[in-house]
């Protein structure tokens, strides 16, 4: 691996050499065995698709990518998105070559995905217990391609003691503090410092920073759902300074990191001030890191409601992704059935929202007022509309708005971006993302 790119160029412009087939079901049949940049050259447009479809639009990732990108670069915070959103290295890159630190993921499966493409820094938000996943991570790091996790019991450093006992390797780690309600982590500031202490103590591991995420303990942006979240963060930077006084950090370079896509502005708010270049007699240098991944694609649905950018009463982040589906049934009035279900679109952060409706794909579309999602099949929705103001044909197309990133690209293997805009509805697809999920 060339460690000095910060994810292999070469590995992600292969991707471009892939053949498509009929294990890619966003392309049509007619394109069998043609090269992804062979179907690129060709200038398919939307008409050229079929449904169901999941497709991105190529202005909302630039202009989504940028601004988080500036924003971060304006707070003086690092950026290290959550890679498992996407699992494309082709996304990875973009926000590598905008000045990411690096790439976060769940887990060992995701870790040799981000390796396997030559991501440079990772960061593992979890801890390691799989014996197999601590030995590949410590014959794998290296002071120049480092994997950091994270570790919220005594009984997972002494996993990792036992897995390691005999190796001279020193895994970076940093102590996760939990909440009660939460998800993982220590509960508690003085369950993190026993965890610490125990760190401390491992011939095998180094504390380099804290970690938490906020996201678990809150959905909305309400006056408690923001109460709970800056608590939380309060409890991160307390612990943090009692690591400090204690002496318990195993480098020169802190790392403080914890930030979703919901609640990045109040991380930067809580926890900026420990920031420190290390200038100061005995101090450490301490960066802030989020790990924002869903900002990238944003959505029409949970993301659109709480990111901070539409709290904040500016520029909200743009909707990158919409689903297509063709009415297959209209077997009463007011009801049409679409063929596109649970294995294409997500749909448990909120239901696809009905937004256009045209003939055909690719074709002029318009609003479909008052129309609604009620529930989802395998393979169908259910889109009620009112009868006597809207006419819905079998054959026609809806474009739906959805919620929830995360659980929409992990059911494509192949996703198109559309270009920004197209004759009569028709947009020209600009490029092709893989996933590896």
């Amino acid at each position: 691996m060339n460690t000095s790119e910060a994810i292999s160029a070469t590995a992600v412009a292969g991707l471009a050499d892939r053949r498509l087939d009929w294990r890619h079901k966003a392309i049509p049949s007619t394109a069998n065995g043609t090269t992804h940049a062979e179907f690129v050259a060709a200038k398919h447009t939307l008409a050229d698709l079929q449904t169901p479809l999941l497709t991105l639009d190529a202005d909302a990732l630039r202009s989504n990518a940028d601004r988080l990108a500036a924003w971060c670069k304006e707070h003086g915070v690092l950026l290290a998105p959550h890679g498992k959103t996407t699992m494309s290295p082709q996304l990875w890159s973009e926000q590598l070559h905008r000045g990411a630190w690096g790439i976060t993921l769940a887990n060992f499966a995701q870790l040799r995905v981000a390796r396997g493409f030559g991501v440079r820094n990772l960061q593992l938000a979890n801890s390691l217990t799989d014996p197999h996943a601590i030995e590949w991570v410590a014959g794998t790091a290296t002071d120049d391609a480092p994997i950091l996790s994270w570790v919220d019991s005594v009984g997972t450093v002494d996993v990792i003691n036992r897995t390691l006992a005999g190796s001279d390797a020193v895994l970076d780690v940093l102590v996760e503090l939990g909440a009660k309600g939460g998800r993982t982590g220590a509960r508690g500031v003085e369950a993190a410092m026993d965890v610490a202490r125990a760190i401390s103590a491992s011939p095998n591991l180094s504390l380099v920073g804290v970690s938490g995420y906020e996201g678990s303990l809150a959905h909305t942006a309400d006056d408690a759902g923001l109460a709970a979240v800056r608590g939380y963060l309060a409890q991160m930077r307390l612990l943090h300074e009692q690591l400090l006084a204690d002496r318990l950090y195993g480098t020169d370079s802190v790392i403080l990191t914890a930030g979703g896509s919901a609640y990045f502005d109040d991380v930067v708010s809580v926890l900026s001030p420990c920031i420190s270049d290390g200038t100061a007699t005995g101090s450490k240098s301490v960066d802030l890191m989020i790990r924002s991944g869903a900002y990238i694609i944003h959505d029409d649905g949970f993301y659109r409601g709480i990111s901070p950018f539409s709290r904040d009463g500016g520029s909200p982040f743009k909707a990158g992704m919409h689903g297509w589906a063709r009415v297959v049934s209209q077997p009463e009035p007011g009801l049409a059935i679409l063929d596109a279900g649970k294995r294409d679109l997500p749909f448990d952060e909120g239901l696809p929202e009905p937004q256009l409706i045209g003939a055909e794909l690719g074709g002029p579309m318009e609003p479909l007022v008052g129309a609604k999602i009620t529930s989802v099949n395998d393979q169908h929705c259910f889109m009620t509309f009112d009868a006597g103001t809207t006419t819905v044909r079998p054959g026609d197309v809806v474009r739906l708005g959805l919620s929830h990133p995360c659980t929409a690209f992990d059911k494509w293997t192949v996703i198109p971006v559309l270009a920004d805009s197209g004759p009569d509805g028709d947009r020209t697809v600009v490029d092709l993302i893989h996933t590896f999920f």
